[in-house]
């Protein structure tokens, strides 16, 4: 191994040692030994590549993807940022920016689209939960840290970025001009529905979401609601805590959700019954693009038996996230505690079941050469919405009423003519 060589890997190797001591705990043997042990793989694996490998490979590009590949691995939410790449984030974390109205993780070594903001430059142009994002300005999203994307997708409001994006509804990538704008996340939405049903739409749970949620429950129990829906679909906005608000207008007692991690000691967050704002009867809807702050409500009202939760599995993320700086000037950005549901699943590792699963239809691909504009996500009549009909009949009929009854048992097929006899000699009239 040449001196050249000899400096790279120590120095990648003092890089994956900061990175490899977050999850030391997790090993089996003793948090150095596990360290050490994995360090010593890492950097044999790094020669036989130098030294086998059928080309000169570019040892950058070969140490950025084992980085992100060891983030992706524990935190689908983490980035690693360089120096100045982390200087540029801190700079403009703060800055009063335009934005297209995209949350991302990790999916597949690609950038994916957890959900997009209702009313959104990204929403209008039909961007949805699955969707990955190919390349942004023209630079390819594979191994990009996930906090440099979304610097390269804010800017000046007015003005534009180019995306290009895999959807699962298209066979082929296309190139889409978002622009760019301040975010307004949208208002609480509520109506009366037929049978004394009050319907209430959370679309974000941005801080304040909770106190308009807390306003529309009294205003549909003033109007003669008897029975609630919430509906935290596609609602992927919003901190944990905003969650915890909205958990606790249901909720006069019991724990709602607990954070902890490695060096963060847990905290618990119990029910304060002076904060809740009705008893009546709740059904909870959620599907694949219902993250964060609505994940940990849905979590906490369903495993505290306040209600039933219908719909898909949600996304899964509900943690506590922050820059380690790195020796280097860089830093990484890693979850450093996750919120779990009151019985003690990590949300971000498990989600959130429902106990009544709908599964929302995907959209078929389509097969044309040069397809055309995308659509926005077209609204749904509640009469059409089958997630929503389920839940006005779990909370009409009770939850064994809604769910389907299982199919009658097949009647008993008469067993082949046997062929082989055990011995596994053929039948037939000896010779």
């Amino acid at each position: 191994m040449n001196r050249r060589l000899k400096a790279l890997v120590v120095m990648v190797s003092m890089c994956l040692a900061a990175l490899l001591l977050v999850g030391a705990a997790l090993d089996q043997a003793t948090p150095s030994e596990g360290v050490y042990k994995h360090l010593g793989v890492y950097t044999e694996v790094l020669h036989r590549i130098k030294s086998d490998y059928v080309e000169e490979p570019d040892l950058k590009s070969v140490t950025l993807g084992a980085i992100n590949g060891l983030l992706q691995s524990i935190d689908p939410f983490g980035s690693y940022l360089n120096a100045d790449q982390y200087r540029e984030y801190v700079k403009q974390k703060d800055a009063f920016q335009g934005d297209v109205g995209l949350v991302l993780s990790w999916k597949y070594g690609y950038l994916g689209v957890v959900d997009a903001v209702p009313g959104s430059a990204a929403d209008k142009a039909g961007l949805s939960t699955g969707d990955m994002l190919e390349t942004i300005r023209g630079i390819a999203t594979r191994d990009m840290p996930l906090a440099y994307a979304e610097m390269l997708l804010r800017g000046k409001p007015g003005t534009t970025v180019e995306v290009s994006l895999l959807s699962l509804s298209r066979q082929a990538p296309r190139k889409i001009a978002l622009t760019r704008s301040v975010i307004e996340y949208p208002a609480v939405g509520h109506n009366m529905l037929p049978g004394e049903i009050g319907y209430i739409e959370a679309s974000s749970l941005v801080t304040g979401k909770a106190q308009e949620v807390a306003a529309a429950v009294k205003g549909l129990e003033n109007q003669g609601a008897k029975r609630l829906v919430l509906d935290l679909r596609h609602c992927a906005t919003g901190a944990p805590e905003e969650g915890i608000a909205v958990a606790n207008l249901f909720l006069e007692k019991g724990l709602i959700t607990y954070l902890q991690g490695q060096r963060v000691s847990r905290q618990d967050f119990t029910a304060d019954p002076a904060k809740t704002v009705s008893r009546l009867p709740l059904a909870v809807l959620a599907n694949r693009g219902t993250a964060g702050g609505a994940e940990v409500a849905a979590a906490a009202l369903l495993e505290n038996k306040r209600a039933e939760v219908i719909g898909e599995p949600t996304y899964g993320n509900a943690a506590l996230r922050k820059p380690v700086a790195m020796d280097d000037g860089g830093a990484i950005i890693l979850a450093v505690a996750k919120y779990h549901s009151p019985g003690g699943k990590a949300i971000q590792d498990v989600r959130v079941m429902p106990s009544v699963q709908i599964i929302e239809t995907e959209p078929a691909a389509e097969t044309e050469e040069e397809p055309g504009p995308p659509e926005p996500r077209p609204g749904v009549r509640p009469e059409d919405d089958k997630t929503l009909q389920k839940a006005i009949e779990v909370l009409t009929k009770g939850k064994a009423a809604a769910e389907p009854a299982a199919a009658p048992p097949e009647p008993a097929r008469p067993e082949p003519r046997r062929l082989m006899t055990p011995l596994g000699e053929p039948k037939g009239p000896k010779r």
